[in-house]
C-alpha cells in the first residue's frame, strides 16, 4: 500500500523537524513524504536546508508565495504523487503516537479490501483528532474539545439532516484520503480561500461515500490567535462558504457555532473558570463579526476586504484572475 503525505510548508520551525521524524518512526511509516514549500524570491530557509541534508529523500515542491491556494495548490501536491492514499498534513500538526498513520488509514484499507462485499457505506477519508497543546490558549482548549471527542464517528448524507454542516465537517490538519475516490469526485477545488477539506467532504458525501472521524489518530495542534486574528481567519471561512453556496448553503454554521458557546460557557461555569468567561465572549464576538463581514464579502470595498483577510494573496490572484 503506498501511502503518502503531503505538508504544505511556510516559514517553518524546529517542529517540522519533529513531525519528519515523528513520521518515520510510525508502526506503518509512511511510503513517502513531500512538502510543498511556499518560497518567497530569493529565500533561504535553515529548515529547510536541515531536511535536505538530513533528510534526503523527503521531497520538496517548491512554489512562489503569491501562487499558494489552499485548494489548487493541495491539488497540484496530489497531483504530482503516485500514491493510493495520502494524508494531508500542516506544519504545526504533530503526531501524538507512533500509531498515527495506522490508526488513520485502516479504515480505508479496510474498505479497500471489501470493497466487492462492503459492509456499510465506503468510507473515502478519515480524519484526526486535534488535541491541544502547550502552547494553546485557555479557548482553544475549549474549542478542541468541543470539535474533537473521544468517540470515533462515520458520517453519511444523512447525517446532514440532523448534524448539520458537521456531517461534512473535516480537517486537513491530518486527514487521509482514498486517491482513487478523491479523483473520482473531482479532487479539491481550484481557488478556495478556506475550507477546501470541507467542500471535499461534502462531495464524497453527495456521491454516496462517508467520511470518518477517527479519535484514536491524534495530532498535537496548538495556537493562541488574537481576537483580531481570530476575526481574519473567520472573514476567511466566512468568504469560503459564501463562495460554494451548492456546499455550504442549505446547512447554518451559526446554530453550530452558538452550541459551542453555549456548551463552552457552561464548561467553565461547572469548572469555576469564571475569569475565563469574558475574553471567550470577545474571542466569540470576534468570530462572529468576522464570518457574517465575510458572508457578505462581494458588498466591502476592495480596501476592507485586503484589511480583513488572512490570505491577501488570494484576492491579488482573484483579480489577476478576472
Amino acid at each position: 500500500m503506498n501511502i503518502q503525505v503531503i505538508i504544505p510548508v511556510c516559514k517553518p520551525d524546529e517542529k517540522l523537524i519533529k513531525i519528519i521524524k515523528k513520521l518515520k518512526a510510525q508502526t506503518l511509516p509512511p511510503t513517502g513524504i513531500n512538502l510543498i514549500w511556499t518560497r518567497e524570491e530569493g529565500e533561504e530557509d535553515e529548515i529547510i536546508s536541515r531536511i535536505k541534508h538530513e533528510y534526503g529523500d523527503t521531497r520538496i515542491l517548491e512554489i512562489e508565495a503569491d501562487s499558494f491556494d489552499h485548494g489548487g495548490t493541495r491539488r497540484r501536491a496530489v497531483r504530482n504523487t503516485a500514491c493510493d492514499i495520502f494524508v494531508m498534513m500542516t506544519q504545526d500538526a504533530v503526531p501524538k503516537s507512533d500509531t498515527l498513520i495506522e490508526n488513520l488509514t485502516a479504515p480505508l484499507i479496510s474498505g479497500m479490501d471489501a470493497e466487492d462485499s462492503p459492509n456499510g457505506p465506503i468510507i473515502a477519508a478519515v480524519y484526526a483528532r486535534q488535541l491541544p497543546g502547550r502552547d494553546s490558549s485557555p479557548y482553544e482548549k475549549l474549542s478542541r474539545l468541543h470539535n474533537y471527542s473521544d468517540l470515533s464517528r462515520t458520517k453519511t448524507a444523512e447525517d446532514i439532516k440532523t448534524l448539520g454542516i458537521k456531517a461534512f465537517f473535516c480537517s486537513d490538519v491530518c486527514c487521509a484520503y482514498r486517491r482513487d475516490i478523491y479523483e473520482e469526485c473531482g479532487g479539491f477545488v481550484r481557488n478556495a480561500i478556506f475550507n477546501e477539506d470541507m467542500i471535499m467532504a461534502r462531495r464524497f458525501l453527495d456521491k454516496g461515500y462517508a467520511v470518518r472521524y477517527e479519535a484514536a489518530a491524534a495530532v498535537i495542534h496548538a495556537h493562541d490567535y488574537s481576537a483580531m486574528q481570530q476575526l481574519r481567519r473567520n472573514f476567511d471561512l466566512g468568504v469560503s462558504q459564501a463562495m460554494y453556496p451548492d456546499v455550504f448553503g442549505n446547512v447554518s454554521s451559526e446554530s453550530e457555532g452558538m452550541k459551542f458557546v453555549l456548551s463552552s460557557i457552561k464548561l467553565l461555569v461547572k469548572k469555576g473558570r469564571f475569569l475565563l468567561i469574558p475574553g471567550f465572549c470577545v474571542q466569540c464576538a470576534f468570530k462572529l463579526a468576522g464570518y457574517r463581514l465575510g458572508k457578505k464579502y462581494t458588498k466591502l470595498p476592495e480596501s476592507v476586504i485586503m484589511a480583513l483577510t488572512s490570505n491577501k494573496n488570494f484576492w491579488i490572484q482573484k483579480k489577476e484572475r478576472l
